[in-house]
């Protein structure tokens, strides 16, 4: 617990005054708001009921007095704390995505990314007003509940012993409550993750689920996981509904105890050890010591929720990158050679469940080389490991001659583009996403790449061309034109090694023909990998690796792998008589 708030506490930095501030204007709050019970007493019993006027206006005006005060503390303290919470929490959203940036794919997998955007928002804003409860609340609750007994025993110690009978009865009835509403919230948040899953794929997939007429399928998935969460929070509400009537009673109790006795007290004595204005005073305190009570359970509600909240923020924090750079790392690439030596790779870091084993091979800079394979055979893992998205578990991969660990992340990652299976455009026009490859590239550069990616000709087309709008994802343009236009930005960062995973499976085969014809005319020394189902993809490469479930199976030219690999073979003869060799 306390580990945990020493993490979160970081995240507070320069809202460190305001939330300094708040406890102490909370403070001289609960000062003035236990003073005026008191000057109650005195305005009933030495001005009201003795008919001194001088004494009714000066007893008076301490209370306007004392009740301004108390209001300007109060709202000042709600100011300081929103700003604190709200500086707290804008910082912790910082530090999370922050975090998450740093991420290797293994640690994003870890978390999925429902889940993490789930932290990011809900868990935030728990924690959020958790924090503000902290800094305001639970300052004020405390002090509230000790000064007003302070008062209430010293205006009589007898009828006092009637608040601390009832707060341990108080007590126990909460704790009963809390302890219960917790694993219920745990469960909860649990299935918010379930709930943004579904939202996530759902919306990213929504012409594949119109497609099949399945919308009625996602909405009863929906629907289940939202009854879910709806019974378990109804289930907690129903528990922690039991803190009003407890506090209600408790109150109650304590008003007619205190009024019973303290008439009685007065009645028999004449008001020598106990007068209406005290009497008034004690029922005043007693309200204020048991509503404390009252505060004190909402913010055990509170905290319950915001503790998972927190335990699922710092599990983020906490967590350390798979990848990180080394102490001294190499700060540049020289060229695009590849080699893999015995490399071995398994996502759960076990040797039964690997998805590559004992890799070797050796790419020369400036190569074309294709790679080959059934689905699940490893080809994308295996060119994973050359910009270290994945470290290999055995084995090394080296560029440049050099082991990847030995780089720096981002130098790497510069000299190395991958186009992924998942071809991903972001919101903005085709200028701005060309740009993630070279935030400083000119006009003339962003149209060269885009002519080498056999781009240009279809943008030209658009009516504002190259600020034409990319809509979340590129759904607003086709597969093949969103591939051309990804390539084009792995193209802008000038790498030394050019990775295409099956990147271009939307465009016709003329395209993808004269999409490799450039690469080979004008980036003769960049290495170049290319990932394809199609043969004709990669028959001219200077060479081609066949991979079965994840092993080579198989290196060489196209010449050579039909005369000795029974894999390619079958694979080129199969995509021959389907007619795929003819195409044009």
């Amino acid at each position: 617990m306390i580990d945990m708030i020493k993490t979160l506490g970081k995240s507070v930095r320069e809202y460190k005054r305001p939330a300094l501030v708040t406890p102490m204007l909370v403070t001289l709050e609960v000062i003035m708001e236990v003073i005026i019970p008191l000057l109650m007493a005195n305005l009933i019993d030495k001005g009201i009921y003795s008919g001194q006027m001088n004494e009714i206006l000066k007893i008076g005006v301490a209370l306007v007095i004392a009740s301004i005060l108390s209001l300007v503390f109060g709202v000042l303290s709600g100011i300081t704390a929103s700003k604190a919470s709200a500086g707290f929490a804008k910082n912790l959203r910082k530090d999370l995505y922050y975090k998450v940036q740093k991420f290797s794919f293994s640690n994003v997998d870890k978390f999925s990314t429902a889940s993490i955007v789930t932290r990011l928002t809900t868990d935030v804003s728990n924690v959020q007003m958790a924090f503000q409860m902290i800094t305001r609340i639970v300052v004020r609750t405390p002090l509230m509940l000790i000064f007003s007994l302070i008062m209430a025993f010293s205006i009589n110690m007898k009828l006092s012993l009637i608040f601390l009978l009832l707060i341990p009865v108080v007590g126990i009835a909460l704790y009963f409550i809390m302890s219960r509403v917790h694993p219920i919230f745990e469960r909860v948040f649990k299935r918010y993750d379930d709930l943004n899953n579904v939202v996530e794929e759902n919306v990213s997939g929504i012409r594949v689920v119109k497609s099949y007429l399945l919308e009625e399928r996602e909405k009863r998935k929906f629907g289940n996981i939202s009854t879910e969460i709806y019974k378990d929070f109804t289930k907690a509400q129903k528990i922690m509904a039991l803190t009003s009537p407890t506090m209600q009673f408790a109150i109650y109790a304590a008003i007619i105890l205190i009024s019973w006795f303290g008439a009685k007290i007065i009645v028999s004595t004449h008001m020598t050890e106990l007068t209406t204005g005290e009497i008034t005073s004690l029922i005043t305190y007693g309200i204020q010591i048991l509503s404390s009570l009252m505060m004190l359970a909402m913010i055990l509600v509170m905290s319950t929720i915001a503790r998972t909240s927190a335990e699922r923020i710092v599990e983020v924090l906490k967590e350390e990158p798979d990848i990180k750079n080394p102490k001294k790392p190499i700060e540049k690439v020289e060229n695009g050679k590849i080699e893999f030596k015995n490399v071995s790779f398994s996502y759960v870091n076990s040797k039964k469940k690997e998805c590559l084993k004992n890799i070797n091979f050796i790419i020369n800079s400036g190569e074309t080389v294709g790679i080959i394979g059934g689905i699940g055979s490893g080809k994308s893992t295996l060119v994973n490991l050359i910009p270290r998205l994945y470290d290999a578990t055995e084995g090394s991969v080296e560029v440049g001659g050099i082991n990847v660990k030995k780089y720096d992340l981002e130098v790497l990652r510069n000299a190395v583009s991958v186009v992924l299976q998942k071809n991903v455009l972001f919101s903005g026009t085709i200028k701005e996403n060309l740009r993630w490859g070279d935030k400083n590239a000119t006009d003339e550069e962003l149209e060269k790449a885009c002519r080498l990616a056999q781009a240009d000709e279809f943008i030209q087309k658009f009516p504002n061309k190259y600020d034409t709008y990319i809509e979340q994802g590129g759904t607003n343009v086709s597969g093949g034109q969103r591939q051309r236009l990804c390539i084009a930005r792995a193209l802008l960062k000038k790498p030394k090694i050019l990775i295409l995973d099956d990147s271009t499976s939307a465009v016709d085969t003329k395209t993808d023909s004269l999409i490799r014809r450039a690469f080979k005319e004008e980036i003769p020394n960049t290495t170049k990998i290319i990932i394809a189902q199609r043969i004709a993809s990669v028959q001219e490469a200077d060479k081609i690796i066949i991979l079965d479930n994840g092993t080579i199976n198989g290196i060489g030219t196209h010449e050579e792998l039909l005369k000795t690999n029974d894999i390619y073979r079958e694979v080129y003869e199969s995509q021959v008589k389907g007619g795929t060799e003819n195409e044009t």
